[in-house]
């Protein structure tokens, strides 16, 4: 959530911090500014709503300049209005700031400012940030050191980027804490700044990635990174191998429906120099998994938020059964606060697609506090989970735009299905003639994807037929448990259509009261071992009229006799059949939005990246 630009070079920064912005609009926002240096002047231009609305106010409104900062804003204090977008402009006009994350002093410090007579002019914590460096400045300071005692008395997880008039060939951007992330990059007489790569990609895939407690100044021609006690840090240098066309549509109407259909691509990324079908064996190297760390490991906790943490539960039946360690699956929003019981026996395992997600950081961080080993399953190349893990093994998905994430989702399935073979191969507790068979089987999976990507059309017309409901009721058992609840996730927040999921055992246990001739019912009955199971949940919901819509192998005639609709998918190895059961799903989920005329890639509310608690 929120995004952040900046440059600073020869060029006009308006153009290219809209452009970096509009690269960002993923992220979720619900209001956006600019702000350019001119002269001895600060220019702004700022406006609730879409960018477009900014784009139209700057057209009306011209200004250039250089250098600038731009801001896209997910309001956390104060409501979504043109005065309080960012960038904030100082009560002298001569500092300037955009900022992520929550100031959580900012009270105390607002009544100290307002009480030596300090104007406020939002409602919001970041305009604190900019009257407290106008304090510091006006105090003597120079500009470097007015951003670095304003940021030493932030408290929370922030990024500040900071401009002054006095100092204008240079911007002063620091990371604290574990708020989202922030990528230098590197030009040729130029550099820029950004809260995430897509923003600044077409310009350069030289990067810098800044830790927590580090500020970079920043001028055209020379970037600096320090500790906000002043220490200077030599950063490592990133190159990112992502094509700018990656982030871009194509052929497709919705970022999401792109990204839906690249999973056979990046599940082949996944298995690539991952798998050795001829030895069958797993390597994941930037895990640093050692035959005596595997057999060390007593439990391990999977932490995640939303779609992730629906991947962990996938992970846990895979990791239990394969390798045959205790797996619990905690919300990491509740993770540090339940005080788990950790020690250098237990891993914590954090999965995330951005890899800033600021409750899953904290759950990192509380599992370093106590010992534990930490690894990460994350997409985004040199995000925080990824530094600061022991080990991490990298998606290879490539960027994901669409807020709903999809082949995020499938990514880190077969990341813990691998991880639970290589877990279980180091610990001698699995015979060769299993481990290659589960092996050879991840051989089919782009394949079985490919497939059931093939039926959008099927999908497509069912979406016709549900387009007008209200509530919807999803049931899966075993390993595809965790799909019912992700099917019914990614149809609320695009479709906004109420829907829940549930293990389907328990449907007698409450749910089933819901049901009759207006609910329909989403079973997702593959042949796994729970078939039987979910058949007999499938007739219970035909007794009370309700309507069935199944997620079925083909071939099934059984179900083919008792359901309303049919989402068929192909056979699959059962610990496999969640990477192809949920394909339908996204779909479903995705045309039914399209029909109704929703924002698919950016619904409301919602953000990309949630940087802040």
């Amino acid at each position: 959530m929120c995004g952040i630009v900046g440059y600073v070079g020869p060029r006009d920064a308006t153009p290219i911090i809209l452009n970096g912005l509009k690269r960002l609009e993923y992220r979720g926002y619900d209001s956006a500014g600019v702000a350019v240096v001119k002269g001895d002047q600060i220019e702004v231009r700022r406006d609730a709503g879409k960018l477009g609305q900014l784009i139209d106010l700057v057209a009306k409104e011209p200004l250039s300049g250089a250098p600038g900062i731009g801001h896209t804003r997910w309001a956390t204090h104060g409501a979504p209005s043109a005065r309080n977008a960012h960038p904030h402009v100082s009560n002298s006009g001569k500092i300037v700031v955009v900022h992520n994350g929550i100031v959580e002093n900012f009270i105390e410090l607002k009544d100290e400012l307002v009480s030596e007579g300090t104007t406020f002019s939002s409602e919001t914590d970041t305009e604190t940030i900019v009257h407290l460096a106008e304090h510091h400045q006006a105090a003597g300071a120079n500009f470097v050191e007015t951003a670095r005692k304003t940021f030493q008395q932030i408290e929370g997880a922030n990024v500040v980027v900071l401009l002054s008039t006095a100092e204008p060939d240079k911007i002063v951007t620091a990371r604290i804490g574990n708020a989202g992330g922030v990528v230098i990059g590197l030009g040729d007489g130029e550099n820029f700044i950004a809260s995430d790569i897509p923003a600044i990609l077409e310009h350069t895939r030289k990067v810098i990635f800044l830790e927590s407690r580090q500020m970079a100044i920043v001028t055209r021609d020379s970037v600096r990174i320090e500790t906000l006690e002043g220490k200077e840090v030599k950063p490592e240098i990133h190159i990112i191998s992502w094509d700018a066309v990656a982030a871009e549509k194509g052929e497709y109407r919705h970022f999401m429906q792109k990204e839906i259909h690249e999973q056979v691509r990046a599940l082949t990324d996944t298995l690539a120099g991952r798998v050795d079908f001829k030895e069958g064996r797993i390597r994941l190297p930037e895990l640093n998994l050692t035959p005596e760390l595997a057999k060390r490991i007593q439990r391990i906790y999977i932490t995640a938020c939303g779609t992730a943490a629906y991947a962990g539960m996938v992970g846990k039946y895979l990791i239990e059964k394969i390798a045959r360690i205790p797996v619990e699956v905690v919300i990491a929003s509740e993770f540090r606060y339940s005080d788990p019981i950790l020690d250098s026996n237990t891993v914590v395992l954090a999965i995330s697609q951005s890899g800033e997600t600021a409750d899953t950081l904290a759950a990192m961080e509380e599992g370093r506090r106590k010992g534990a080993i930490v690894w990460s399953i994350v997409n985004a190349i040199g995000s925080q989970a990824m530094r600061v893990a022991d080990g991490f093994i990298s998606m290879q998905t490539g960027p994901e735009i669409g807020v709903a994430s999809t082949k995020a989702f499938t990514a880190p399935l077969v990341d813990q299905y691998m991880l639970a073979i290589l877990l279980a191969d180091l610990r001698g507790t699995l015979d060769e003639k299993t481990r290659k068979s589960l092996v050879s089987d991840l051989r089919l999976v782009p394949d079985l994807v490919g497939r059931t990507l093939d039926r959008e059309s099927e999908v497509e017309k069912v979406a016709h037929v549900l387009k007008d409901i209200r509530d919807c009721l999803y049931l899966g058992r075993g390993i595809n448990m965790p799909i019912a609840y992700e099917g019914a996730l990614k149809l609320k927040e695009i479709s906004y259509i109420h829907a829940e999921g549930y293990p389907a055992g328990e449907m007698k246990h409450g749910p089933i009261a819901l049901i009759d001739e207006e609910m329909p019912v989403l079973c997702i009955a593959p042949k796994d071992p729970w078939h039987e199971k979910m058949i007999s949940q499938i007739q219970q919901a035909k007794a009370r009229d309700g309507i069935v819509i199944a997620v079925a192998t083909e071939g099934d005639e059984l179900i083919k006799g008792m359901a309303d609709h049919i989402l068929w998918v192909p056979e699959a190895p059962w610990m496999l059949s969640p990477i192809v059961t949920v394909l339908p799903l996204q779909l479903l989920a995705y045309h039914i939005a399209a029909i109704r005329g929703l924002d698919v890639d950016q619904p409301r509310n919602l953000a990309k990246s949630v940087t802040v608690e």
